[in-house]
């Protein structure tokens, strides 16, 4: 459908146009400075669990289960932490590793891991690479930090196209059992960044049910917003293991999570599941790296938090801080844009992202005028790899960081930015 400025006669649109620019003029001269680049965690969330600073004193006791978490050893992490991220992903705490504070550091090592040791045997992906390139699936849009992981070890990244299910599963099959080059996926399956769509089962059941050309494959399942949700109807992940084990699978999934956007960003506990054998293959490399993470942290958490139900009802508080972030962000897209047909965007139920996508064409050009007028965006094709959009539409936009006040003064920006970039292409096409 055309939008509204296509509709318009070439006097009603660059009437349009200098109304729009006028307006852009007084919100240059505001002098704005505001951020909204990347998903952060905002003062308040962070400050929900300071008292967890209180927990661990001179006085305290260190052992946990006979471990001392004062000292070395326990490369696994502490054993109440371990359970405690295996009951918030409901997966057996056997199967899982703590791993510091960064998933995506967790990640990084698992690629590494593969690249120069091999996985579970398997010749190493270095060698393979010698041979011609090693590729990696890579969902778009999504997370741009796992690209340019993937990337910079050495794979090549091939963008599969999202839908409102996940991932182009007949895609996916296409390229995982015809092409052994093939191996590794990156997925988000709930909340996925930046759509905050959930995996369906059946995209989660065809996952489960591939049956890859090389035996090296392996699903990057980074879980980081299996907890964050917005409301009390959150979306519903199927179990990725379970899905496996009933396809009678095993080594097909490295699941990632972490607290850091929990607790402290940088300062919470990561982790890595897979199954029994990836596991111990995992195993192997990570106690050369490190003889433990950080156990004083986990301590902490377990203390604190006391089990899953804990971490589930400080969930709620942040919720009660996002969810009227979230509203104001659809409030002002919808009062601003709702009626151009130009623009669309997610309407998420958990995460940290709304995903907008533009006219085609227009997605750079929006988040330099932004910049221009004093808000600072993630850069347009971030979401895709190699930060190349073919379309040039998309869009992450991350409200969590500013006070609702600075949202909704950015958002009025971003809002003029779309509107006035729109209403230029479409004269520009003419």
């Amino acid at each position: 459908m055309a939008s509204v400025y296509e509709q318009m006669t070439n006097e009603e649109l660059d009437e349009q146009i200098a109304q729009l620019e006028a307006e852009a003029e007084k919100l240059r001269a505001r002098g704005l400075k505001l951020d909204m680049a990347r998903g952060k965690p905002s003062p308040e969330q962070v400050d929900l669990s300071r008292p967890m600073l209180d927990v661990l004193t001179s006085s305290t006791d260190l052992v946990d289960e006979g471990v001392d978490a004062g000292n070395y050893g326990c490369p696994d992490g502490l054993p109440a932490a371990r359970r405690l991220m295996a009951d918030l992903l409901g997966v057996d705490a056997d199967n899982l590793i703590l791993g510091g504070s960064s998933s995506l550091n967790i990640m990084h090592d698992v690629i590494v891991h593969g690249w120069i040791h091999g996985v579970r045997g398997c010749e190493p992906h270095a060698v393979q690479a010698a041979r011609g390139p090693l590729k990696f699936l890579c969902p778009s849009p999504g997370y741009d930090r796992h690209f340019a992981v993937s990337a910079s070890v050495g794979y090549t990244n091939v963008p599969i196209r999202m839908t409102p299910e996940g991932p182009d599963m007949d895609e996916v099959v296409r390229l995982v059992e015809n092409d052994p080059t093939v191996k590794g996926i990156w997925c988000v399956p709930k909340y996925s960044n930046p759509t905050g769509i959930t995996y369906s089962d059946e995209v989660v059941r065809r996952f489960a049910a591939l049956r890859p050309a090389a035996p090296d494959f392996r699903i990057f399942w980074d879980n980081a917003y299996a907890i964050h949700d917005l409301n009390e109807e959150p979306d519903y992940l199927l179990d990725i293991f379970g899905a496996v084990s009933a396809e009678d699978h095993d080594n097909l999934v490295y699941e990632f999570a972490s607290t850091s956007k929990v607790t402290f960003p940088g300062s919470g506990i990561a982790c890595v599941v897979a199954s029994p054998a990836d596991i111990a293959d995992l195993r192997k490399t990570f106690n050369v790296e490190r003889v433990c993470s950080d156990k004083l942290m986990q301590l902490a958490h377990v203390r604190w938090f006391g089990d899953a139900d804990g971490v589930r009802a400080h969930m709620v508080e942040h919720a009660r801080i996002l969810a009227p972030r979230f509203e104001l962000v659809d409030e002002k897209l919808e009062s601003g844009l709702g009626d151009l047909e130009c623009a669309t965007w997610s309407h998420p139920r958990g995460g940290y992202f709304v995903s907008f996508d533009g006219p085609k064409g227009s997605a750079k050009k929006i988040v330099a005028l932004a910049e221009e007028l004093g808000v600072k965006m993630t850069p347009a094709g971030a979401t895709w790899p190699y930060g190349k959009d073919p379309d040039d539409t998309n869009i992450r936009i991350a409200p969590s960081y500013p006070s609702l006040e600075d949202l909704g003064a950015a958002l009025d920006v971003f809002v003029t930015c779309v509107r006035l970039v729109s209403a230029r292409l479409a004269r520009e096409a003419r």
